[in-house]
């Protein structure tokens, strides 16, 4: 059969499918012809930033990626860790950073129904889901809209498919205005000896469409998810996807049934570039060949094209190798839960990829080099910066301590997320032990004394003024909040959201944050298993803060020994472990009390961070801790004030004069606030000091004010009030 082209290749429309000259040129040297419409489509999606990687492949190759509890790495749909007893936890982050802005309600739900899949697709049945959320100005006159959207997108599907969301992250940031970020994770549970891979095997299996039907929801959504903004917005409104969350049940329900039968060889969900990247990745992880007759895929549109069938990235749809003998057993399963199944191909032994519509070939490409052969570039990169640090003697003091800390507690980026995650199940599956406003969210393992912490976590600002600092830092914090639970971390995901590549200041945003992310995840034993790269959130040249935000997820052998991040006691010490403030550049303080973004961020010192979460997951499974909270932005004070606002209950202080200022509100890193009991306390200090951990006793808890003693007074009250105030506030009559 003769290859069928009815479209004239020109140089605009090679532009317009995001492929460089020298790009195409590469395609015309490998198949040594023109290719066809339908083969431009493929090779745009495949070789796209957001399929192929090419510019960030080289360094993403820099991390570490295995360690003694990692069953699966990056390279599969999700990554894979041993939680003991032979269970696993399945888990990965990804964005729609695109689609959120241009349609902010089904951009953030086919978000979360994107990276579901993910994790059911391995065998894992979805036990949690977090995400991370950043937005412009809240003055800018896009950001209510696109909160509310994106709010209710993330709600509805979560809430719909049924699993809890126990935590994640809203920020505010001026370099967000054009360009809002929505990192979504999930994480799921499987037997260790019952993972599904997506690597095809064997010759003349059927390559079985499971799901949803295709429409034209979503065609060239991956290309346009590696592109720049500008004044076209608005016509790419049909590149973003459309979800039903209840369609997603039925399809986990019917490929977890399925996965029991022993039908399933492998298995890929359609995601980025539908079942163009399915098939293309199956195939080619196998080296085998696959053939697709289109005649045969379910669609709901009249008079789809090759291409438009192709690229569709309609939601809620599986490509699976299927062995034979199962075919009528597989069949009655999907029939049975409401979905269609279709036998729309076959493995091939020649490495090639076929598709074949009304009779006639419109792609017969090379698999393997579909995928190896994606332009892979050493970009260039210019170091990062490394501001000087500021001395806290160089900043001001607030004319009144109580009002700063008041401000910092109902700023945009202080305040209670309740509004946004009350619209959430938190509850959903009745195993949440700690739902989102902590450190971490837990959840207990059906059926064990087990529990999992999942937390999230990155500070742009210090990725942008230090992307090496800047990435360390991220690690170290999820590292903390998880520590605080008293869950021991095991692994990370990343979902690194950055401006474009092809400029060697935001490379050197890129290559510094990787190092960071890199050291910190080695010494603190905490691989990257899976994860994202999003690239191009710029708008008319203006790109957002380097945002490389971390997943991570830590194992509890006994979650009822977990402790929070609440007062729970009158009369308890309050202990500070790792030093006082003295580092407020970049922080919190500054930018909302001054206004200013300015200095280098804290430093991270990574075998402190170690040395100091080991002691504190420690006494907390031993039972000393009543409450620990880890100290990050707005310092001391600010996690004190949260501690006494989670708990309803005052605490009085006593902090030394000399640069108070940095005392209260510095942002040094590895530091802790813990209480506990007065007839622990004096053993507890001993304890911490043999291990050459700095110690201090601040105060105790009790009352209804939270006194710094000398400095000022607030009643809980009132800052629960200033703390709960602003989102209610700024999203009324959205």
């Amino acid at each position: 059969m003769m290859i069928q082209n009815t479209v004239k290749i020109t140089p605009e429309l090679i532009a317009a499918h995001g492929l460089k000259p020298d790009e195409y040129q590469h395609i015309l040297d490998l198949i040594g012809r023109e290719p066809t419409f339908t083969e431009l489509g493929i090779f745009s999606a495949m070789w796209n930033e957001h399929c192929s990687y090419k510019s960030s492949k080289k360094w993403l190759k820099t991390l570490p990626t295995k360690g003694p509890r990692v069953i699966q790495g990056p390279g599969e749909n999700a990554g894979v860790v041993d939680i003991d007893d032979g269970q696993t936890v399945v888990f990965k982050m990804e964005s729609h950073n695109h689609p959120s802005y241009i349609e902010p309600y089904q951009g953030a739900a086919t978000g979360v129904g994107g990276i579901l899949r993910d994790v059911f697709t391995m065998g894992a049945r979805p036990v949690a889901a977090m995400n991370a959320l950043r937005f412009g100005e809240p003055e800018h006159p896009r950001t209510k809209h696109l909160v509310s959207g994106v709010v209710s997108g993330v709600g509805g599907y979560g809430n719909s498919f049924g699993v809890p969301t126990v935590g994640g992250e809203v920020e505010f940031h001026k370099s967000y205005n054009g360009n809002c970020l929505v990192n979504a994770f999930a994480a799921g549970l499987a037997d260790a000896d019952k993972i599904f891979l997506s690597e095809a095997k064997g010759v003349g299996l059927p390559v079985v469409y499971l799901g949803a039907k295709t429409g034209r929801d979503g065609v060239g959504g991956a290309t346009m998810a590696s592109a720049e903004f500008d004044d076209t917005i608005e016509e790419k409104r049909p590149t973003v996807q459309v979800g039903d969350p209840f369609t997603e049940k039925c399809l986990l329900e019917a490929c977890l049934e399925l996965m029991q039968t022993g039908a399933v060889i492998a298995i890929q969900d359609m995601g980025a570039a539908g079942l163009t990247c399915s098939a293309v990745e199956m195939g080619a992880k196998g080296n085998l060949g696959i053939e697709l007759d289109l005649d045969r895929v379910p669609v709901r549109e009249e008079n789809m094209s090759a291409y438009e069938m192709m690229l569709s990235e309609s939601q809620e749809r599986m490509l699976m190798v299927l062995e034979p003998s199962k075919e009528d057993v597989a069949e009655a399963i999907f029939k049975k839960w409401g979905l269609d199944f279709a036998i729309v191909g076959v493995t091939t032994d020649t490495k090639r990829f076929v598709v074949k519509h009304h009779g006639d070939v419109m792609a017969d490409l090379p698999i393997k080099e579909l995928g190896d052969e994606a332009p892979e570039y050493d970009r260039p990169w210019l170091p990062w910066p490394q501001p000087a640090p500021i001395a806290a003697s160089r900043i001001d003091e607030p004319s009144d301590y109580g009002q700063a800390l008041l401000q910092l507690v109902c700023s945009p980026n202080g305040s209670s997320r309740r509004w946004v995650y009350e619209q959430y199940d938190t509850l959903i599956q009745g195993n949440s032990a700690a739902t989102p406003g902590g450190d971490a969210g837990v959840i207990r393992v059906e059926g064990t004394q087990k529990g999992l912490a999942f937390t999230v976590d990155v500070n742009p600002r210090y990725c942008y003024a230090n992307p090496f600092e800047g990435g360390k830092q991220a690690v170290a914090e999820t590292y903390r909040n998880l520590s605080a639970v008293g869950a021991l971390p095991l692994a990370t995901t990343d979902n690194l959201n950055f401006g474009n590549p092809e400029k060697p200041e935001i490379m050197g945003q890129f290559v510094g944050c990787l190092k960071g992310i890199g050291e910190a995840c080695e010494l603190l034993e905490t691989p990257i298993v899976s994860g994202n790269v999003s690239l191009y959130n710029e708008t008319h040249g203006e790109g957002i803060l380097p945002t490389p935000a971390i997943g991570a997820v830590g194992l509890l052998k006994d979650v009822s020994k977990r402790v929070g991040s609440a007062f729970v006691a009158e009369g308890d010490a309050i202990v500070l472990l790792g030093g006082q403030g003295t580092h407020l550049g970049q922080s919190q303080y500054l930018a909302e009390v001054f206004g200013r973004e300015e200095g280098a961020p804290p430093p991270v010192d990574l075998h402190k961070e170690k040395r100091i979460g080991t002691f504190v997951r420690d006494t907390i499974t031993a039972g000393r801790i009543t409450a620990a909270h880890d100290i990050s932005s707005g310092g001391l004070a600010v996690a004190l004030a949260e501690m006494a606002i989670s708990g309803g209950m005052g605490a009085t202080v006593k902090l030394d004069r000399t640069d108070l200022h940095a005392k209260m509100f510095g942002e040094d890193q590895a530091r802790y606030v813990v209480t506990l009991r007065q007839k622990d306390l004096a053993a507890f200090v001993e304890d911490a000091s043999d291990l050459g951990i700095e110690v201090e006793e601040l105060g105790t808890t009790g009352g209804s004010d939270l006194i710094f003693e000398n400095v000022t007074t607030i009643s809980v009250d009132k800052l629960s009030q200033a703390h709960e105030a602003w989102f209610p506030t700024f999203m009324a009559n959205a």
